[in-house]
């Protein structure tokens, strides 16, 4: 590990804000792959946060805009599913589909 991560743990620890600003900032300012990473990784913090679907349409349009698929977005679902229970899963599923277009519980009715 190198110093400047060290230190960067160190910043996160104690709840550093400018941490948390430079983060937001630097994630902007990544291309390409890169920032598709990144936006994934935001995606799968949502699932876990229960976030709201207005939060994941902006993810999923960050996202999409850096290359990110559908087949990717469900995967993220997926991968997080040992880490955050089904629960969570289950309950984020419906809101991550509206964000991507697709209305699960209304194909459910029918």
């Amino acid at each position: 590990m190198t110093p400047r991560e060290r230190e960067l743990l160190r910043r996160l620890s104690i709840s550093d804000e400018t941490v948390m600003l430079d983060a937001v900032a630097t994630c902007a300012s990544l291309t390409g792959s890169n920032h598709k990473i990144c936006a994934l990784a935001r995606i799968a913090a949502l699932i876990a946060t229960n976030s709201a679907v207005s939060s994941y349409q902006w993810a999923i349009d960050d996202a999409f805009a850096n290359g990110a698929t559908d087949a990717e977005i469900v995967a993220v679902l997926q991968s997080v599913a040992p880490i955050v229970g089904l629960a969570r899963v289950a309950s984020a599923a419906p809101a991550l589909a509206l964000a991507l277009g697709y209305d699960v519980e209304q194909a459910l009715e029918s």
